[in-house]
């Protein structure tokens, strides 16, 4: 679809969600809160979102380019997404990106594993033994940095704020 195409089928659709009582009393209360309908607040949500997960409808975005994005929604997209490792492989490494920015499947196991195991595991790994934090979350973040070298940008808070966490004593 080119943008003349996207610019004339800008009419809205309905769309049906199946939301659990307590989220729905939520987004009642929410919108009662803010002054507005359910509908805006549900129109809110999903731009949010989709302005989150920008980097997955890039085209360009592909392999580790993609983690950041992944090490922010860590818990999110596994808890509600339910995503296996053949999935994650595919999405970071489906397009085939460059060489240099192919994630190993080791890699992204780290992405699905529980805090306790993620600790465990880098602390097998040679190669994650010197970026080592107390928090497991900012080792993680670090170990993939130095690995794929990317950087969390200013705008990815939540990554800045793992590493800020990890300077902390007894952060775990």
């Amino acid at each position: 679809m080119n943008e003349n195409e996207h610019l004339i089928d800008d009419k809205k659709h309905i769309v049906s969600i199946r939301l659990n009582n307590s989220d729905r009393i939520a987004v009642r209360s929410t919108a009662a809160r803010l002054l507005v309908r359910e509908s805006e607040l549900y129109r809110f949500a999903v731009y949010h979102l989709l302005n989150r997960l920008h980097k997955l409808h890039d085209d360009a975005c592909v392999g580790s380019d993609l983690l950041p994005l992944f090490i922010e929604f860590k818990n999110e997209l596994n808890t509600y997404l339910g995503l296996k490792k053949h999935q994650l492989f595919k999405i970071f490494n489906g397009r085939n990106p460059e060489p240099e920015k192919f994630v190993s499947m080791a890699d992204i196991e780290l992405l699905l594993l529980p805090r306790h195991a993620v600790r465990q595991r880098l602390q097998q790994m040679n190669e994650a033994l010197p970026q080592k934090r107390a928090d497991t979350d900012a080792w993680l973040l670090a170990y993939l940095q130095e690995k794929y070298r990317f950087s969390a940008s200013l705008e990815d808070g939540e990554l800045a704020a793992l590493d800020d966490n990890a300077a902390e004593p007894g952060a775990v």
